[in-house]
């Protein structure tokens, strides 16, 4: 096996360590944010298999003579940390806290499927083995989550109940809105930073399709007799704007794009499964039918994504020089 792509297995490894430290800060106070009992076990069952999961790749680094990067993992903790008191001070503290956990399990699981990859080229079965072990039970964690969205939406509803749900669901229409606006910006520059054709008209597609939600969205704020932030639309623009400056300057950007693309997608899923229940709690079921609708479709953009991972491993060690 050549050095180098030895030596990337364990540059993976330790990214893997720090996704993990900023999952332990999160879940460890998680429980006390989810406002239902369900949903707090979650988090802490999940809490022990990410203790685990930590363990496993701090092994894996020992073994090959490596250890954690602490400056990483500081990074990534304090991150963790200030997703925490952000959602804290929401006033749907579980559902935006559920959303984003939904979402950060995505990121997991996609860089555990690109770590496996990445071992199966290198011929390390250990990793290769414990990636897709632990990358199960990312999976699984997604869907004991995706199954407490009706719980989120109660709890936040029941912690800060809202006299006039209408105007909630602008809101809700408001960050959905915003939430487009990042996935644009995004996607836009996407397609340059992905070394492979397949990977960038899987991102031109989904623009296509991300373009047609953001003014689906807008227009029905406007039939409710509300409108886009244009604060919140800017933050957000300028947050995938530096993200894509993070991608470039990375070696290894189409993996990483790909992971944080995948994940994006599980964030707007939750924020429209959650947009739905609320629109059926204030009985406008031409909102929900949208939320619906646009849930499916990022579904199946995440789902185009996953189906590309193979691509993306290969095409950031192509970038590399370290194609197998």
């Amino acid at each position: 096996m050549p050095t180098e792509l030895h030596e990337q297995l364990t540059k993976y490894l330790t990214d893997a360590h720090s996704i993990e430290e900023q999952a332990l800060a999160q879940l460890r106070t998680a429980p006390d944010l989810a406002g239902d009992p369900e949903l707090a076990r979650a988090f802490r069952e999940h809490l022990a298999e990410t203790e685990e999961h930590e363990r496993i790749v701090s092994r894996l680094l020992d073994a090959r003579g490596a250890s954690p990067s602490r400056v990483k993992d500081a990074v990534m903790a304090v991150g963790g940390k200030g997703f925490l008191l952000f959602a804290r001070l929401q006033p749907d503290t579980p559902g935006k806290l559920v959303a984003h956990a939904f979402s950060y399990e995505g990121l997991e699981l996609a860089a555990y499927e690109l770590l496996a990859r990445t071992a199966d080229r290198a011929g390390e079965e250990d990793v290769a083995a414990a990636a897709r072990s632990i990358g199960e039970q990312e999976r699984e964690m997604i869907e004991r989550l995706e199954a407490g969205f009706d719980r989120a939406v109660e709890a936040s509803l029941r912690e800060h109940p809202r006299g006039d749900l209408a105007d909630l669901v602008r809101k809700y229409l408001a960050d959905a809105h915003a939430l487009e606006e990042q996935a644009i910006a995004l996607l836009e520059r996407a397609p340059g930073m992905s070394e492979d054709e397949r990977l960038a008209r899987v991102y031109e597609e989904h623009l296509a399709e991300t373009r047609d939600h953001a003014e689906l969205v807008a227009a029905r704020l406007d039939a409710l007799g509300g409108d886009p932030s244009s604060l919140k639309d800017a933050a957000m623009r300028l947050g995938a704007l530096n993200w894509g400056a993070f991608f470039q300057g990375h070696p290894d950007t189409p993996g990483k794009l790909a992971a944080f693309a995948f994940a994006f997608e599980h964030l707007e899923t939750a924020g429209y499964e959650e947009l739905r229940r609320v629109a059926e709690r204030a009985d406008d079921e031409e909102t929900a039918a949208l939320a619906a609708r646009i849930a499916g479709e990022e579904r199946a953009a995440a789902e185009k994504i996953s189906a590309q991972f193979d691509v993306a491993a290969e095409a950031s060690l192509a970038s590399q020089n370290l194609s197998s």
